[in-house]
């Protein structure tokens, strides 16, 4: 039997699978953990970095890779997958780009004399982390690099972990296509702590971005400020909302296929109709013992602890209910999808009908598949070109408009208490005495 809750949105949601209650990873211990090595990185430079290298990595060398070098490793890789790459890159670099058609540069006379206008300068440097270690992460460094490149980032340095020591053909060709360049053969807190501090050479980053473990996102938690983020994340998680219209077999898959990224990655399914969610559940066991190793075992604790599976009445409550998630992917396989489309509000990225698997999002498509996690698309989206821009507004005044303006300020800062400010508007007031600019 399942249970009935109500939620803090007032949707009442009867599991038929619940995520049974854990103990999360000590974030103290954590915290504490990451904060020693990125103050031993920040002190001991490069020989403390190729100290934890070769500690977490087994990694003993020089890191540094030239983009030529990179290149020449890319050169191994077969045509095939090289074609693959390029056809995912030029649909990634594409949407990219008309990100950013959709911003610019303007400038606008607010009233006589008064001009304001906004500029878009891109960051000088970025760092974008590729993770390694269960899978090779390809289309993070497609997705990353590549929208740096198109935001205008004039230098941009990759960090992946080695894979048996070197990096991988596939990899290589994929960071070169997306035009990283530098690379660092480096994983986990000593690739952002030398991106961040600049270790190798180059300026400090001034945006890390990129997907990671624990460790990753701790480490550019505790750098946010003193460089910028993309945002906090956390494991990958899959939404499905879906209808008496749904095939169980499709959503099974679905949910599976994203419970195979790792035993902390949530899957999840939104029903309004019974007889598909107990489907489902009959179905997802089978396709996870199916899988290969490592995947099996991945699946296998994700859906077991982090696997839910939720029925309500009507879709407006199921669409309520997507939104309390606020699930980084959301897949909606359901009738009438321009309602959906228009009623769903938090999610990191959305995936409409059943022929667009988060499967494609994440590889090849196009948008980015660097996405919000742990409710965090209730305020914010993925990565974007404009996450790379900085958007500096400026504004000039004429004499007559500093002039007409300054009683407004002057009282305005004065019912705030700041005398000094009041005086710096009245004295562009008094010197504005017999001036016809008006």
């Amino acid at each position: 039997m399942g249970e009935t809750a109500t939620t803090d949105i007032n949707v009442a949601m009867h599991y038929l699978k619940r995520a049974p209650a854990t103990t999360p990873q000590d974030q103290r211990s954590l915290t504490s953990t990451v904060e020693t090595l990125l103050q031993s990185i920040k002190t001991g430079g490069r020989d403390r970095v190729l100290e934890l290298a070769a500690t977490f990595d087994d990694f003993h060398g020089d890191p540094r890779l030239e983009i030529a070098k990179v290149e020449a490793l890319a050169s191994s890789a077969s045509s095939q997958i090289c074609r693959d790459i390029d056809a995912a890159h030029a649909r990634i670099q594409r949407f990219a780009q008309a990100q950013l058609e959709s911003v610019q540069d303007f400038e606008v006379e607010l009233e006589p004399g008064l001009i304001a206008g906004q500029r878009l300068v891109p960051v000088s440097t970025a760092g974008c982390y590729i993770p390694g270690g269960r899978y090779a992460h390809i289309a993070s460094a497609l997705m990353s690099i590549t929208t740096a490149r198109v935001a205008g980032v004039p230098w941009i340095t990759a960090s992946t972990p080695p894979r048996d020591g070197v990096l991988d053909p596939v990899m290589a060709y994929a960071i070169a296509k997306a035009g990283a360049d530098e690379v660092l053969l480096l994983g986990g807190v000593q690739a952002i702590g030398a991106m961040a501090y600049g270790i190798f050479g180059r300026a400090p980053a001034d945006l890390l971005v990129g997907p990671g473990n624990a460790y990753v996102s701790e480490a550019k938690r505790q750098l946010f400020g003193e460089v910028g983020i993309d945002m906090f994340a956390g494991p990958t998680e899959i939404l499905v909302v879906a209808d008496d219209t749904a095939d169980p077999d499709v959503v099974a898959e679905d949910l599976v296929s994203q419970a195979e990224h790792g035993p902390d990655s949530p899957a999840w399914l939104v029903t309004t109709d019974d007889g598909l969610a107990n489907a489902v559940l009959e179905r997802v066991p089978a396709l996870i013992a199916a899988l290969p190793s490592p995947s099996r075992e991945a699946a296998e604790y994700a859906w077991q602890h982090r696997g839910e599976v939720v029925v309500t009445t009507t879709r407006e409550e199921a669409a309520a209910a997507a939104d309390r998630y606020a699930p980084e992917h959301l897949e909606v396989m359901a009738a009438d999808l321009p309602w959906w489309h228009g009623r769903l509000r938090n999610y990191g990225s959305l995936f409409l009908g059943p022929e667009t698997t988060v499967s494609f999002g994440d590889k090849c498509t196009g948008p980015n598949h660097i996405l919000p996690t742990r409710g965090a698309a209730r305020y914010t989206g993925g990565l974007s070109v404009h996450k790379f821009l900085k958007k500096l507004t400026y504004q000039k005044m004429s004499r007559g408009a500093a002039a007409r303006l300054a009683p407004e300020a002057a009282r305005i800062c004065r019912a705030e208490g700041m005398e000094a400010h009041a005086r710096a508007v009245d004295l562009r007031a008094s010197k504005d005495e017999g001036n016809d600019d008006r």
